[in-house]
């Protein structure tokens, strides 16, 4: 992204910043622009095998403008567990994960991180909104920052839903 920002519209995620899996500030206005795929992933989950498809879905549409943004989480059954670096080769040697990894933080709860504040509101395609149930939720997001899209965590990423999400926001 260039160094021009832009305003974040109302619902937008582009006003909140969150670290990077190094511990680095990261303002989600970096991604203005971007169609952003956002899940919360564990590394021991029956899930876990899900970062494959989250890694081609990043690599099928990066030059298009899409970016897979990935939120470890320990919250459920502590399927979650780890350092960062731990996390980092886990998904990098194991899936081959390029997509952003940003800290361990909280999806549910009293203390969820501000960014799952807003997504939370998002109800997903039965009209379900609330506290993430589980790992690998996902989270369509539209170029203007706003949650456009919520999936829950049977569905696969490459599914047509996530699929038809994606392409008609790029």
């Amino acid at each position: 992204m260039s160094g021009e920002r832009l305003r974040a519209a109302p619902g937008s995620v582009h006003h909140l910043t969150v670290r990077s899996i190094t511990g680095d500030p990261v303002g989600l206005s970096d991604f203005a622009g971007r169609v952003l795929l956002v899940v919360n992933v564990a590394s021991r989950c029956a899930f876990t095998p899900q970062y494959a498809g989250l890694q081609r879905l990043q690599e099928r549409f990066e030059g298009r403008g899409l970016t897979v943004l990935g939120f470890p989480c320990n919250q459920f059954l502590f399927q979650g567990p780890g350092n960062a670096g731990q996390i980092e080769s886990f998904c990098s040697v194991t899936y081959g994960v390029t997509f952003p990894l940003f800290e361990k933080i909280k999806v549910r709860g009293s203390n969820r991180h501000p960014l799952y504040d807003l997504l939370s509101s998002e109800p997903d395609d039965t009209g379900r909104a609330g506290e993430v149930k589980w790992n690998f939720e996902k989270f369509v997001i539209g170029p203007d920052g706003r949650p456009r899209r919520r999936f829950r965590s049977r569905t696969e990423p490459e599914s047509p839903e996530i699929l038809d999400a994606i392409e008609a926001l790029l």
